[in-house]
């Protein structure tokens, strides 16, 4: 069953739309579309091999959807728009630059990645691939957007496995911070 708000699987083909990432075989493809006026990003395991749809895909789509979900209101996040089906999913479309030594940021870029991502991990969620240059976005208004929760993890903030599997998860997106913080020119600011 799909959500109200985003396109089923039989009018996806209707939708006006852009290929943002092939995913290659065991990954999902990931499209920029446009649904009754609404910019979107959908992740669709669907052209993958039926092993990958009705094992991997499944599994990450649900996954990924939990995080987003999860992270509902987050500043730094798109919103979750909804689950297409058990392959796909669709959040806000975001649109920003790919951070690089280039990336022109203000002072306030890395203080509020730093920010974002302690926020991250105070719901509960280790996204465990923020070094990846694809997964943080310098949006338009020159805030981060944290983007592709397909490696992240979500743990129920207090319970047992946060308290002992969260510090040392989130050590990782730290590290991730650092290295943004030393390509971009700035020094570490301790958060997160």
């Amino acid at each position: 069953m799909s959500d109200a708000s985003v396109p089923s699987r039989a009018e996806l083909p209707a939708a006006r739309r852009e290929c943002l990432s092939e995913g290659g075989s065991r990954n999902p493809d990931v499209w920029r579309i446009e649904w009754c006026g609404t910019p979107m990003v959908v992740k669709d395991f669907a052209p993958r091999s039926a092993w990958v749809r009705r094992t991997l895909g499944r599994w990450i789509t649900a996954r990924e959807a939990r995080a987003w979900s999860a992270l509902d209101g987050h500043p730094a996040v798109p919103r979750f728009i909804g689950k297409i089906d058990e392959l796909a999913f669709a959040v806000e479309y975001r649109p920003g630059r790919y951070l690089s030594r280039r990336t022109e940021a203000d002072a306030e870029f890395l203080p509020r990645l730093a920010q974002a991502i302690s926020e991250m991990h105070a719901r509960g969620i280790v996204h465990l691939d923020l070094k990846h240059r694809d997964n943080i976005l310098c949006g338009e208004d020159g805030r981060p957007v944290l983007i592709d929760f397909g490696s992240a993890l979500v743990f129920a903030p207090g319970g047992l496995a946060a308290k002992l599997c969260l510090p040392l998860l989130a050590a990782l997106d730290r590290s991730a911070l650092r290295k943004w913080q030393a390509k971009l020119g700035d020094r570490p600011t301790g958060q997160g």
